[in-house]
């Protein structure tokens, strides 16, 4: 059958309006040159593509990204009220454009509305180059000169001063004026937060100085490597934007963003839909069922790609592995080959006819609830990417076989090594701070970076795989959650999660958000430290309720004692009951009370410059009698009594 003209139709003002909804800033000025050009395939531009491909991991939680690989250093800077999603969005463009705009420059510097970016081939500081631009062609009538002139400087010398004051993390102002007679001006200052007090100051006064070439524009801009200016008759900045309390409200222009997006991806898929019922369906070459939601066709040969593509991935795809690849990869499931068992299936390790080595999850043919959570799996991942995420690299689907193939981790999941009294004492406090950090940095990813904003709903110990130089990496998306625009918190009547680590108000009342995850890390957290289950709690040799006895012991200045006594007495005492007391504001009963993981992220690494809140007592940690030390929970099923499914606790010695 011919393809329908109305189709067509559709699809032209689909990309008509994709047009304008993904149209970018052009950049306000570009630096390009100063250190020569780089040849083809040389090893500075296998740094440079390293480095830009993922400059946007490196964020400080405040809009700022630094980061060197080889020969490589880049920085970018965004500002200060743009949200997380448009920031990393303005960084990914710059960063494409750049390197068109300044094609084989060794060192380059593009500047936006948004953002700006730099990178090069030595340490970029202040003053390497400047980009300066004005607007508002408007002169002032010499009668207004003077006053107009005082009264600018008297704001941007204001603003100077509160940004430079702003702190490791962000140094950034923004306000206004009113001038007698005259519009009123707003204006922002912005350094880089790595400049101290003194550099930023100085970096902001030398961009004042040559702002006043422009002295009688109702407008302008200048803008150093390192630090900017920009002054107008007009408001063109938002709220400035905090991970912490609470998310600042979204600007006019991010609303519309949030909602034409799913309203372009709605018409794409309406539009393929509505093609193939009216293609009339052709039958797949090979029988079989088919989830609705990957359109694939089978194969008894070498893995397929999907018409699903990872939007983060850097190959840009997504593999379908024929089912009979598999199980020679795997040995045909057999039991020396079994990893553990999670709580819709097992976990199998297996080898590719290219030598990759993998892991398979099988899901359980038994399983009520799995299909469900297998399709989720799946669609979630494949929009996901970060080194402190488990990659998936492919799927297979045939008859009732549902399998996820995975990237292999080496040293199993963590509570293999936690929980072990022998293996547990290969996780001195170095590796024990590294897995810590990697999962914090997943989380933030997960809520606050990526390009959706993920709810785990079970993070835990069996969660966490490590790979073969211990780094650890969040798996397990089957019970993850999607949350759209500015979504805070969501309910449920199908409770899905592990006790001991799930938050009171989700256990309760099904009320799931970031802070529910926030609350899992917090006992993982105190599972790392301490070394022992949350629901197998012994302080004094005696068992105890986790969380009260943490707190407690923590009050009483008695923290020392809930570390790991098989530690060695060599680690930083200091760092231990700092990250104790991080845990415990993660685990406080209201959410509100609990940090974001933006939060959390600068608290371990130490760029929190307060004293840390002291914390509430947290609720009691609870968990079912009839539960085994394992067990998931799924409630909400209204044909018949809450499912119990038993997680890890076949898990493999290695």
């Amino acid at each position: 059958m011919d393809f329908p003209i109305w189709v067509l139709f559709l699809f032209s003002i689909l990309i008509c309006n994709f047009d304008r909804t993904t149209a970018q800033n052009d950049f306000w000025g570009e630096y390009c040159g100063g250190s020569g050009n780089y040849t083809d395939n040389s090893g500075y531009q296998q740094d440079l593509d390293d480095l830009l491909n993922s400059i946007t991991d490196t964020n400080n939680g405040f809009g700022f990204y630094k980061s060197t690989v080889g020969e490589a250093t880049a920085a970018a800077l965004c500002r200060g009220d743009i949200i997380p999603e448009n920031c990393r969005s303005c960084v990914e463009d710059n960063a494409r454009r750049l390197r068109q705009v300044c094609q084989n420059q060794v060192e380059a510097t593009g500047l936006d509305e948004n953002c700006f970016l730099r990178y090069s081939n030595r340490s970029t500081g202040s003053g390497v180059s400047v980009i300066s631009s004005s607007s508002n062609r408007n002169n002032i009538s010499d009668s207004d000169y003077d006053q107009w002139n005082r009264t600018v400087e008297e704001l941007l010398g204001k603003l100077r001063a509160e940004a430079a004051g702003g702190g490791r993390l962000r140094k950034y102002a923004s306000g206004n004026i009113t001038v007698p007679g005259l519009p009123i001006i707003f204006a922002i200052t912005q350094c880089t937060p790595d400049l101290s007090e003194t550099e930023c100051n100085e970096c902001l006064t030398g961009a004042i100085v040559e702002i006043r070439r422009y002295d009688r524009n109702l407008g302008a801009r200048v803008y150093k490597t390192s630090c900017g200016i920009r002054y107008q008759t007009y408001s063109f900045f938002g709220s400035t934007w905090f991970p912490a309390p609470a998310p600042a409200p979204a600007s006019s222009g991010t609303n519309i963003g949030i909602i034409v997006g799913p309203i372009l991806a709605a018409i794409v898929v309406i539009a393929v839909v509505v093609f193939l019922i009216t293609k009339g369906c052709q039958k797949p070459k090979r029988k079989g069922p088919l989830l609705p939601e990957f359109q694939v066709g089978y194969s008894d040969g070498s893995p397929e790609r999907s018409t699903h593509e990872r939007e983060d991935d850097d190959t840009g795809e997504m593999n379908f592995f024929c089912l009979s690849a598999i199980q020679v990869a795997t040995n045909d499931f057999s039991y020396e080959n079994k990893l553990g068992e999670g709580g819709f299936g097992p976990v199998y390790r297996g080898k590719l006819q290219d030598g990759r080595e993998i892991a398979v999850k099988r899901l359980s043919m038994n399983s009520g609830q799995g299909l469900v959570e297998f399709k989720n799996e799946v669609e979630l991942i494949i929009k996901l990417q970060h080194k402190n995420l488990v990659r998936l690299l492919g799927y297979c689907i045939k008859g009732p076989e549902r399998l996820l193939i995975y990237e292999y981790m080496a040293n199993n999941s963590l509570d293999t090594f936690l929980f072990d009294p022998i293996k547990c004492k290969e996780l001195d406090w170095g590796k024990r701070a590294n897995i810590i950090s990697g999962i914090a940095k997943g989380l933030r990813y997960l809520h606050e970076d990526s390009r959706l904003k993920i709810i785990h709903r079970d993070m835990k110990a069996g969660n966490i795989l490590l790979d073969h130089d211990m780094n650890s990496k969040i798996s397990d998306f089957g019970t993850a959650r999607i949350f759209g625009g500015n979504q805070m918190e969501a309910n449920t009547i199908r409770i899905v999660g592990t006790y001991g680590y799930m938050a009171p108000e989700y256990a309760m009342e099904g009320l799931f958000s970031t802070k529910s995850d926030v609350y899992s890390f917090g006992v993982l957290l105190l599972e790392i430290i301490s070394g022992q289950r949350n629901n197998k709690f012994c302080y004094q040799n005696q068992p105890q309720n986790f969380l009260t006895t943490v707190w407690r012991s923590w009050k009483e200045n008695k923290g020392e004692e809930l570390i790991d006594r098989r530690l060695s007495r060599n680690f930083p005492t200091d760092e231990a009951l700092k990250w104790i007391n991080i845990a415990l504001l993660c685990v406080q009963k209201e959410p509100d009370d609990r940090p974001t993981m933006s939060t959390v992220v600068f608290m371990l690494e130490g760029q929190w410059s307060a004293n840390f809140p002291s914390p509430l007592e947290p609720p009691l940690s609870f968990r079912s009698p009839t539960m085994s030390e394992h067990s998931t929970i799924l409630t909400g099923d209204t044909s018949g009594p809450p499912s119990l499914v038993l997680t890890g606790s076949t898990t493999k010695s290695r």
